[in-house]
């Protein structure tokens, strides 16, 4: 862990990176699904469908779904019949997953406040990790990375879902143009809180590209590790297992 790490574009102390995120997290929940709609124009809901799909869930295994705090993931996880765990570090996230839970009568889910660098849950206890649009907000995340190892039984897998850099020449210019002016615009009109929604967009910037965070996962423990851009690199689903 360095003295610092990135806060969007800045370079700030670990705690202070910790505790701004919260902040941030804190003033989108209510939100948070209505703009992830606004910055993707839906599209977000089929590469969840896509990231599930390729976790294969399946009856009676034991899912930990992190940062997953509005539930959009584990609802589906949730469909296959496995027990799903969803958790946050925050917990105004985990409002409103439990809320949105309640309104589907979704009652089997269990709902747990934690920090990916330090799980409270015990050595080889799921079967499978999933985190979407999570990981590029955790502070330390060679840590989590670590945590996601040891909490995950011998055969279990990890499945991230995470924004990255889009390779496709022209389409490239295009996006940078459009998250750097048009999203924090979105997040005034729609969320009052341009600041927040800039911070995601520079977030996406600072994020590993995907050689480089494959990497870090295989530094972690895991092995056969694949990645599957989607729209060039937009997105990417990151995998890997544990054996």
């Amino acid at each position: 862990m360095t003295d610092t790490v990135s806060f969007g574009y800045e370079d700030v102390a670990p705690a202070e990176k910790t505790a701004r995120v919260g902040g941030v997290f804190t003033s989108v929940a209510s939100s948070y699904d209505l703009m992830n709609d606004a910055m993707s124009g839906g599209m977000h809901r089929l590469w969840k469908d896509r990231f599930v799909r390729r976790v294969k869930p399946r009856a009676h295994e034991q899912i930990l779904d992190m940062a997953g705090g509005t539930g959009d993931i584990a609802f589906r996880l949730a469909a296959s019949g496995a027990s799903i765990t969803v958790s946050d570090i925050n917990p105004a996230m985990l409002e409103v997953g439990m809320e949105r839970a309640a309104k589907r009568r979704l009652d089997g889910l269990v709902w747990s406040e934690q920090n990916a660098e330090t799980l409270t849950f015990p050595d080889r206890f799921f079967d499978a990790y999933t985190i979407a649009f999570g990981i590029r907000n955790v502070t330390d995340i060679p840590k989590a990375l670590r945590e996601a190892h040891r909490v995950l039984r011998r055969g279990g897998r990890f499945y991230c879902l995470e924004f990255s850099t889009v390779t496709w020449p022209g389409f490239a210019d295009v996006y940078d143009a459009y998250s750097h002016h048009l999203v924090p615009r979105l997040g005034q009109l729609l969320a009052r809180d341009a600041d927040s929604y800039r911070y995601l967009v520079e977030s996406i910037r600072r994020f590993p590209d995907m050689p480089r965070f494959e990497g870090m996962i295989r530094d972690a423990g895991f092995v056969n590790t694949a990645v599957e851009p989607i729209m060039g690199g937009l997105v990417a689903i990151h995998s890997g297992w544990k054996i």
